[in-house]
């Protein structure tokens, strides 16, 4: 049985039923307030609390068989291959594996003003370069301070050492350590000592020339017969 409501029950009913709406709306627009500033404070946390795209590593110096060559982070000399160019290296597979590339993009450490950059290799991954040169390390380099590898003709090329300035490294000699390769003495061909003189001269062949009274010792100078030479 439905009651009917009475003549103060109709109006608050009424606003109450005209409320509804408006509280609805109210409640909306705080959600969506609130899903907004939480999107915006997410949304700026992201941007300023995430670091900045991390460098595969970074290059310095040091001096090496009494030079300045460029290295990488952990001190191993960096190497350019001479048939490369500034936008393609020509080191893959073996090659590769021996000459490892150094990845990229790198930072420069103090005194290194050359120009820094990257390319994309053969398969796909990211190589870096100095002064338009793509970088590599050397498997025989079996710690850091050491460049075995300057100055080698392989794999169609030949390797050298970097300088802080881009430039190739003076090679080394065929044998030796890093540091003596370098300062080592130029060779000389051996000097051959011309053989002493006999202590004796040989003899000469005698004297045709009348010597003594005429050199046959005979009486002629005394009054005896003359025997053709003048009586000298």
């Amino acid at each position: 049985m439905i009651r009917s409501l009475t003549r103060l029950e109709a109006p608050n009913r009424l606003r109450m039923l005209l409320a509804l709406p408006a509280v609805a709306a109210a409640a909306a627009v705080l959600a969506a307030c609130g899903s907004s500033g939480t999107s915006s404070a997410g949304g700026g946390s992201t941007s300023t609390g995430s670091p900045a795209a991390a460098t595969a590593g970074s290059l310095k110096t040091a001096t090496i068989g009494g030079a300045t060559l460029l290295t990488d982070a952990k001190g191993f000399a960096v190497y350019s291959f001479a048939p490369d160019t500034m936008t393609k290296s020509d080191c893959d597979g073996a090659c590769a594996a021996a000459w490892p590339p150094v990845k990229g993009p790198v930072t420069a450490g103090a005194g290194l003003t050359g120009q820094l950059g990257t390319i994309k290799r053969s398969d796909g991954s990211t190589q870096a370069t100095y002064n338009g040169h793509p970088l590599y390390t050397f498997v025989k380099d079996t710690g850091p301070g050491t460049d075995t590898g300057n100055g080698l003709d392989a794999f169609g090329g030949l390797w050298h050492a970097l300088t802080a300035s881009g430039s190739a490294a003076p090679a080394a000699a065929p044998s030796g350590s890093s540091s003596q390769q370098r300062n080592a003495p130029p060779s000389h061909a051996a000097v051959t000592t011309p053989a002493a003189p006999p202590a004796t001269a040989p003899a000469q062949p005698a004297d045709p020339t009348p010597q003594n009274n005429g050199g046959d010792h005979d009486a002629d100078n005394n009054g005896g017969p003359s025997d053709g030479d003048g009586n000298i």
